[in-house]
């Protein structure tokens, strides 16, 4: 009975997990991309406006990735998790009445902000109860709900367009509070974790200082990488390759799918193959769906490659927090930790390369393979630094 009970709860926290990431990044990242013409089109906003406030979004997600253990010491894990879904709700609410250019940019702050605290403390808060063989598997059903919100972003916003634009943001508020309602008593108790004295400078010393380095660094890379095709696939589909909206709409949908199997696949991959070599075969994937994109223009072969594309935006964290449990094996805190740096690393990269790949986009006169060329460099780079970390581990190995 105890088993049974115990395999329940695990359930129910991995359920508030996967809510807490549809809430805070799947629907509220990632609901506005089809928001924006119809935004433009009803002259809510002009179109610079626009971009601005999909922007606002991502400055609000880097500032809930700084706050988010700090509001968990003070508030628990618990509470702030149910907060900061409350307050995505709210937001969608706040939205459907455009009020004014400032009054949009809070609310899509604050939705971002949201979304970085989520991001930082739901997995962290739900893997502790999950046995150490499931949390590869765990870890992907929790990030699930990023490419359920893409999924989402596809399919059921263009549905509620129909009815009209603020129905299409009340719509949006109404599932996030039925989410945050469902999943309201599934939040596993949190047990605060108080750290010896001097903990943070023992940890620097005792971890493997190269391996978390060399994690923040690929984090970052992956950000870059992963950015050109998320902010730019409808616009190279409908313009780049001429092949109009509404089949750069169904290039989305398959984008959104990738987006549903990426994180249990490689949190699969992670618990049989290990993370290190999940993030290795995932990348070396990346860089080959992507450079299909760049060179093909065959119809089925590139929705393949949008599914292989897809997967990777919410692969990316499962895998990491994996690697990030291999380094602090039995850690709770300093996982908590990494955790929260690598996602603040990550959160600024995908800032800045979003407002660089904008301005290259800008003046490179709209071309999309330099963008796609330049993501993929990236990737290219954590193949490299993997493959120099394998050559200067044997000459310690060897001095050992």
């Amino acid at each position: 009975m105890d088993i049974v009970e115990d395999r329940a709860a695990t359930g129910r926290a991995i359920f508030a997990g996967l809510c807490a990431s549809l809430v805070g990044i799947g629907l509220a990242r990632f609901a506005y991309t089809p928001l924006i013409p119809p935004m433009i089109e009803a002259h809510w906003f002009v179109a610079s406006d626009v971009v601005y406030l999909g922007a606002a979004n991502l400055v609000g997600y880097l500032v809930g990735a700084l706050l988010g253990r700090p509001l968990a010491r003070r508030y628990g894990a618990r509470p702030t998790l149910r907060a900061m879904m409350l307050l995505t709700s709210l937001a969608f609410f706040a939205c459907a009445f455009p009020l004014s250019v400032g009054w949009f940019f809070v609310w899509r702050l604050l939705s971002g902000v949201s979304g970085g605290v989520i991001m930082v403390l739901a997995a962290s808060s739900v893997l502790p109860h999950v046995p150490t063989a499931r949390k590869g598997m765990a870890s992907g059903a929790i990030f699930l709900g990023i490419g359920v919100g893409i999924a989402m972003s596809g399919t059921l916003v263009p549905l509620l367009l129909d009815v009209g634009m603020r129905a299409t943001w009340l719509g949006l508020g109404m599932l996030s509070l039925l989410l945050t309602l469902a999943s309201w008593a599934c939040w596993p108790h949190v047990a605060h974790i108080h750290p010896p004295v001097g903990y943070a400078a023992m940890t620097i010393e005792l971890a493997a200082r190269s391996e978390l380095l060399l994690l923040y660094v690929q984090y970052a890379l992956m950000a870059v990488g992963l950015v050109p095709l998320m902010m730019f696939l409808v616009d190279y589909v409908a313009r780049g390759l001429g092949w109009g909206s509404h089949e750069a709409a169904l290039f989305w949908i398959v984008y959104g799918v990738g987006a549903m199997i990426g994180p249990m696949a490689y949190g699969w991959m992670s618990d049989r193959l290990g993370a290190a070599a999940t993030s290795h075969l995932m990348t070396w994937l990346q860089i080959g769906a992507v450079g299909v994109m760049m060179f093909s223009s065959h119809h089925l072969v590139l929705m393949l490659a949008t599914l292989v594309v897809g997967s990777y935006p919410p692969g990316v964290p499962p895998i990491t927090l994996a690697r990030v449990h291999r380094i602090l094996p039995g850690d709770a805190h300093g996982q908590n930790i990494v955790w929260s740096k690598a996602t603040t690393v990550f959160a600024l990269t995908q800032a800045l390369a979003g407002y660089g790949y904008s301005y290259l986009f800008a003046q490179s006169g709209g071309d999309h393979r330099i963008l796609m060329g330049v993501g993929a460099a990236a990737l290219g780079i954590i193949i490299l630094s993997d493959a120099a970390r394998k050559v200067l581990a044997k000459p310690a190995r060897a001095a050992l």
